[in-house]
């Protein structure tokens, strides 16, 4: 009933373009600008929400290979799912694509992969205060617990990303 309380307050006072936010979807696309620390959720060309995220701990540049903490550039697919993960609730982002498997191979590394789009890691929501002003992942795309439960509802499985510098 809460929950409910919360959601009604919300969708009267947020000012929200489209019916995406009712809906529980229709959300075109996600746009993520790493330099400025933003992600947002676009319907019919607007921007429905704004979040402030963390990115891999070395977020300058595209990734290049497993292991070195930078968050993939380019377009990609939101393409599944997972409510079991490490971290409060994770969507996964289809890097590497072929262009990245092929740049890997010709540099003779591994690209990495399970990037995703998740909340804080489990059991520790409570510092999300301290944890989002700094870039602590491994190449992921954080936001608050709360952040990630609304994404969760409005972003449906083959979303496109497409992360910018």
């Amino acid at each position: 009933m809460r929950y409910l309380a919360v959601w009604i307050l919300l969708s009267l006072v947020l000012p929200i373009a489209g019916s995406a936010w009712a809906a529980g979807g229709g959300i075109d696309y996600v746009l993520v600008r790493k330099s400025e620390g933003k992600m947002y959720l676009l319907a019919d060309k607007q921007v429905l929400r704004e979040y402030r995220i963390a990115l891999g701990a070395n977020p300058k540049g595209h990734k290049q290979r497993e292991g070195d903490e930078r968050t993939p550039e380019g377009a990609y697919i939101l393409d599944f799912k997972n409510a079991d993960s490490n971290f409060f609730k994770a969507i996964h982002i289809s890097y590497p694509n072929a262009a990245d498997r092929a740049r890997a191979r010709a540099a003779k590394v591994d690209p990495g992969g399970q990037i995703m789009i998740h909340g804080q890691k489990n059991g520790y929501g409570r510092f999300a205060r301290i944890t989002q002003r700094v870039n602590w992942t491994d190449g992921c795309i954080a936001v608050t617990n709360a952040e990630m439960e609304e994404i969760w509802r409005l972003v449906e499985v083959g979303t496109p990303i497409v992360i910018r510098p």
